[in-house]
């Protein structure tokens, strides 16, 4: 069983990973684009990842997801993800991160 300081260490390792998720519109990974709202170990190796989409009818839902937890998967530590997608609270650009509003121009 993992003590606190090393599941903080794996969620961490989680955010790190889930930066190579790039939403294909914008070219700017999922975490620094606000849209990943929670990380949260269940077990040991299973993950739980809140997440949203700048819109809900967004045509890409299946490939940005699907993204979210193939790339969750590559890690060792982790041998099952359970993505939640939500729309509340909705996405605003006031979620992205200092590197995100700077890819856009901000």
């Amino acid at each position: 069983m993992m003590n606190l300081q090393e599941q903080i260490a794996l969620v961490e390792k989680l955010r790190k990973q889930l930066k190579k998720v790039l939403d294909p519109e914008l070219n700017i990974n999922v975490v620094d684009l606000g849209l990943i709202y929670d990380i949260s170990l269940l077990e040991e190796n299973m993950a739980e990842i809140t997440m949203t989409l700048t819109t809900p009818g967004c045509p890409l839902h299946d490939s940005i997801v699907g993204g979210v937890k193939h790339c969750v998967l590559e890690l060792d530590e982790i041998e099952k993800v359970n993505v939640q997608l939500v729309w509340e609270p909705a996405w605003t650009p006031d979620r992205m991160s200092e590197d995100g509003l700077r890819a856009i121009g901000r």
